[in-house]
């Protein structure tokens, strides 16, 4: 169980980006999380992911808290799939990007060779390996993106804007992908159809605070979505 508890996290030039958010999340579950422009979404995915230092409150994985050094086990249960392809890609070669995580978690190279193939094949990328990021469409560095996550074999699965840069048919593929992964996903998003058609459940995002937690039929509710400053 993910729970985060009365988390604020705030920058030099603006007081908390994050301002007090609470909810728990189960391994399994698929979540979206859903707000306009600024309203905390990418400043809670990287908060999760230990990129950024809450001011206050508590995240915790399973019963363990997921702050200081001694978190580092934790921690490796989530995984964090960027905004922007570009940002995780880094080695010459899309195998090499994916063998990554892995090899720094200490894998042989045998088993780092079964969880990067294994994540290639996973996402129909496999004929990628051996391309250079530099070479590749927006929408198949997504998915090597996605596919360095899986390598690592975290418990859960952040998304910053997955569908960005798909056309219809990855799309397709993303979410019959999504549906079939044991992992918890919280996937922070701006297409509310996808979310509907791929979350059981929503987070929605206000001036970075919660503004409601219920069900994938809320993305219906337009005076609510209105509220938040999504339509």
């Amino acid at each position: 169980m993910l729970v985060v508890r009365d988390l604020c996290v705030s920058y030099p030039d603006r007081e908390n980006a994050v301002d007090g958010l609470s909810f728990e999340m189960g391994q399994g579950e698929s979540v979206a999380l859903v707000g306009a422009n600024g309203a905390g979404k990418t400043t809670l995915l990287f908060a999760l992911a230990g990129a950024l230092e809450p001011s206050r409150g508590e995240i915790s994985l399973d019963g363990a808290p997921l702050g200081g050094k001694a978190a580092d086990a934790a921690r490796r249960k989530i995984g964090l799939v960027f905004q922007n392809p570009d940002d995780q890609l880094f080695m010459p070669s899309i195998y090499e990007d994916v063998a990554f995580g892995p090899r720094n978690l200490g894998c042989t190279e045998g088993e780092t060779r079964e969880l990067a193939e294994g994540a290639l094949s996973r996402l129909g990328i496999s004929h990628l390996a051996q391309r250079s990021p530099l070479r590749l469409s927006g929408g198949e560095k997504r998915l090597a993106a996605i596919a360095a996550v899986l390598a690592m074999r975290p418990d859960y699965i952040l998304m910053d804007e997955p569908t960005a840069f798909l056309d219809p048919r990855a799309k397709r593929a993303l979410a019959a992908l999504l549906s079939g992964l044991p992992q918890g996903r919280l996937i922070a998003t701006h297409d509310l159809a996808f979310a509907e058609r791929n979350c059981s459940r929503v987070l929605l995002l206000k001036d970075g605070r919660l503004a409601a937690d219920g069900g994938a039929g809320m993305l219906g509710d337009a005076p609510l979505l209105e509220s938040a400053g999504l339509f």
